[in-house]
């Protein structure tokens, strides 16, 4: 890598690591009922919802009863957005008269977004009106980001806690995360955005005469919709001049900020935070970078807090640190290695740099020659990538996003390098742990170092402990579930697309690369992420409601069983450590816990991935040692 992307990649993590930790303690005086500083001018308003809804915030809640809470109030809100889009045409705010949203593709959003998914198979602009925008998909990324928030709190009151069945109040946790942390964060960063260019209004679609006119051969179709063909059997097409364009237009800054800070990633436009109406300029790039992962680092100091011992936190940050850093520093290098491919297509990859030679350039008409130079440093490969955020930031955006079950996408991954498009593929299969979605990535990599110290334990003999919880066979059990249901999901889906007709249907890529993009869907889909390779048409009614089953089961199967095993750790008593007592807050469980998680993905997704992007880079290899 260059100087320049070492110096971009520092500035992220630095700028990350420093905002977690003072996020994170906010957080956890939040959490505690202390919310500092002008915080706890929201109390009032606090204390008037739970007397609006009948809330007693003292009464807390079983793990089975918690967990009835949380399924029951996800459940509602996909039916809100399952009709809001259904109905779309007959409510208010659609400038565009947008009709209703086909069953399967609101079945698909639904599930989506209530997931915390945000799993896209239709273009924003053109499907869902500014009343679906905010009051079925915003809505949305703030309650599915809070319940994945709320999710993680019985776990670490489970460690916290002993000898009792009380894990803490959902509606408690969901009204916290909600107001104190997500509204105000969210609000700041909608400001920022729109003091960048980010569009939000209410006005009709604007439509502007092109500075150039131009025009394009439309296919013609008969009234089944199927394309005419002429006599010699190609299509038959009619000349279609364009000499006006529509600008698309709505409230998108303040769905951004939520998307992003609640690790949804839907987008408000089609092409997502590549639109310059989401993302326009390298400042609003860096901010949402940061936002992609910010509460989620935080919340490892969160955790750290409240679960007694700060090291704690700082154990599991370090292994989510590493190992990003080391996947984001190899697509950022496959990325600026170029695509051999596009250089025998024609397409300049290189710097050239000119030197002093005696022949004369036919094109320049110099004494120069913009022949390569020896030294010349790789341009890289720029194909579906945004000139003003260039490789590097394209490459910490495309790690950043699927690590965080994100989704969001700055730079087409379909168009990234074999190695390049293999690391947000693989962030996305190791389980959305490395950061992963607020509150559900670090209750998922918690449950990683519940399985560590268990399998530690049997190497010495021992029961295995955690934070003074003894690990035994029940949350083993439990931890298994959550492990390998996103795993089995990727894969048999991945397998259902790949043998049936409908699911070969939407396939316009032959050979490896096809491949990829299916995995990388049903890999998407299955953990809870919602990026896409693109190049696969989804919206589909098989893919809509495969893929909506596959959300459903990986977000919801997943939280009950760490409800489960939060329950089943607040009755134990705490263990005093002992000599045989392994700590994990030190480098070397460090090391186990970072194994663990790459153990786990290369043993049930290499096979994948050789018949994929391996043989794809090997395949470009190949053509590249060619003479």
């Amino acid at each position: 890598m260059t100087t320049n992307a070492i110096l971009q990649i520092g500035l992220y993590l630095v700028a990350l690591l420093g905002l977690a930790m003072p996020l994170g303690w906010y957080m956890a005086r939040v959490y505690s009922g202390t919310p500092p500083g002008l915080a706890k001018l929201l109390a009032p308003f606090e204390r008037l919802l739970y007397r609006l809804c009948g809330v007693k915030p003292e009464d807390e809640m079983n793990w089975k009863t918690y967990a009835v809470a949380m399924l029951l109030f996800n459940g509602l809100g996909a039916l809100l957005v399952y009709a809001i889009q259904r109905f779309q045409l007959a409510l208010p705010l659609n400038p565009q008269q947008l009709p209703a949203v086909s069953p399967d593709s609101s079945f698909n959003t639904a599930a989506s977004f209530a997931t915390n998914t945000n799993w896209q198979s239709y273009g924003g602009e053109t499907t869902m009106s500014y009343f679906t925008q905010m009051v079925a998909l915003s809505v949305q990324n703030f309650v599915s980001a809070a319940t994945g928030m709320a999710c993680l709190l019985p776990l670490i009151r489970g460690f916290s806690r002993k000898t009792t069945d009380r894990i803490g109040n959902f509606w408690v946790d969901l009204t916290r995360s909600t107001l104190y942390i997500l509204m105000p964060l969210s609000f700041v960063l909608a400001l920022a955005l729109v003091s960048q260019g980010v569009i939000q209004n209410f006005v009709p679609y604007q439509t502007v005469p092109l500075v150039e006119a131009t025009s394009y051969d439309n296919p013609l179709t008969d009234a089944d919709g199927k394309t005419l063909l002429d006599d010699q059997g190609q299509p038959k097409t009619e000349k279609v001049d364009v000499k006006e364009v529509a600008l698309p237009m709505g409230p998108a800054a303040s769905q951004i900020a939520i998307k992003q800070l609640g690790t949804n990633g839907g987008g408000f436009f089609n092409v997502n935070s590549a639109h310059p109406y989401e993302n326009p300029t390298p400042l609003a790039n860096f901010l949402e970078m940061l936002a992609i992962l910010l509460i989620s680092a935080a919340l490892c100091h969160t955790f750290g807090i409240l679960a007694g011992d700060r090291r704690q936190g700082w154990a599991i940050l370090a292994v989510m640190t590493i190992v990003f850093t080391g996947f984001l520093a190899l697509c950022a290098w496959s990325e600026q290695s170029g695509n051999p491919r596009l250089t025998e297509a024609g397409a300049d990859q290189v710097t050239r740099e000119p030197y002093s030679t005696e022949r004369v350039s036919e094109r320049w008409g110099t004494k120069q020659s913009w022949d390569v130079r020896p030294d010349a440093q790789t341009g890289g490969n720029m194909e579906g990538k945004e000139v003003r955020f260039g490789i590097v930031n394209s490459a910490i955006w495309a790690t950043a996003t699927t690590c965080a079950s994100n989704g969001s996408v700055n730079a087409m991954h379909d168009s990234f390098t074999p190695l390049g498009g293999l690391v947000p593929l693989l962030m996305i299969q190791l389980g959305e742990v490395i950061f992963g979605g607020v509150g559900c990535g670090l209750y998922g990599m918690l449950i990683f170092a519940i399985s560590t110290v268990f399998i530690a334990g049997l190497m010495v003999g021992r029961t295995p402990e955690y934070l003074g919880k003894k690990i035994e066979a029940y949350e083993m059990k439990m931890a298994a579930l959550v492990i390998l249901i996103p795993c089995v999901l990727a894969l048999v889906c991945t397998a259902l697309a790949l043998t049936s007709d409908a699911g070969k249907a939407s396939m316009a890529n032959p050979g490896a690369h096809g491949f990829s993009e299916v995995l990388y869907a049903y890999s998407s889909m299955s953990n809870n992420n919602g990026s896409a390779f693109a190049g696969y048409n989804a919206n589909v009614p098989f893919h809509n409601t495969l893929g909506g089953i596959a959300m459903l089961i990986s977000r919801f199967w997943l939280a009950v069983p760490v409800l489960a095993i939060a329950g089943s750790l607040a009755k134990k008593k705490t263990v005093p450590p002992s000599a045989g007592t392994l700590p994990t807050h030190t480098p070397l469980f460090v090391g186990l816990l970072v194994a663990k998680v790459l153990i786990v993905g290369a043993l049930t997704f290499i096979p994948a991935l050789a018949l994929g992007p391996i043989v794809e880079h090997l395949q470009m290899m190949q053509q590249e040692s060619k003479p």
